[in-house]
């Protein structure tokens, strides 16, 4: 028994000195791999894309100010605020091969070709989403838990109007 506990324990140590010489990555690979995969460009056509909306939003505020809004400044003070949660999602090997994968053909394609997956994949989910939703309803319907209108139907409690509030003190002495 002792000698299988042992070598158990030998296992999680080993396991552990594993982990712990897992190195995170340094800034510039994470730097690297965002630039790999388009990152800087991605949230620069984000902060744009905010800033036409509250342009709509907002139109008592002159264009020049969202020209203004919308810099390279602002990209990269979101990045370097995002380099942390990399480094302590992904170790150094793990940023290695996600470089090699992103600059391979293979990769580039990946992020070419995701956002109109990702487009299509949403629309997909928002018809599914509505079928189901209408699926849901007529079930619940046709079972008497909700009326034709799709809601909840009235019951003898939320049918009764609620008691009066007694009268303050003051009304009663008069």
């Amino acid at each position: 028994m002792r000698k299988w506990t042992g070598i158990a324990a030998g296992l999680v140590l080993a396991w552990s000195a594993g982990q712990a010489l897992a190195a995170p990555p340094s800034e510039a690979q994470v730097r690297q791999l965002m630039e790999a995969v388009g990152m800087g460009k991605m949230l620069s056509q984000m902060n744009s894309q905010m800033a036409g909306v509250m342009a709509t939003a907002l139109p008592c505020v002159p264009a020049s100010y969202w020209q203004g809004f919308v810099d390279a400044n602002a990209t990269n003070q979101l990045i370097g605020r995002m380099v942390p949660v990399y480094q302590k999602h992904f170790t150094a090997e793990d940023v290695d091969g996600l470089l090699k994968f992103y600059r391979s053909p293979l990769g580039q394609k990946v992020i070419t070709q995701m956002p109109a997956t990702m487009a299509e994949g949403m629309q997909i989910g928002k018809a599914w989403g509505q079928e189901r939703g209408k699926q849901m309803i007529g079930q619940l319907q046709s079972q008497g838990t909700l009326n034709a209108q799709g809601q909840c139907p009235a019951t003898g409690a939320a049918a009764k109007p609620a008691p009066a509030a007694p009268a303050p003190a003051s009304a009663k002495k008069k």
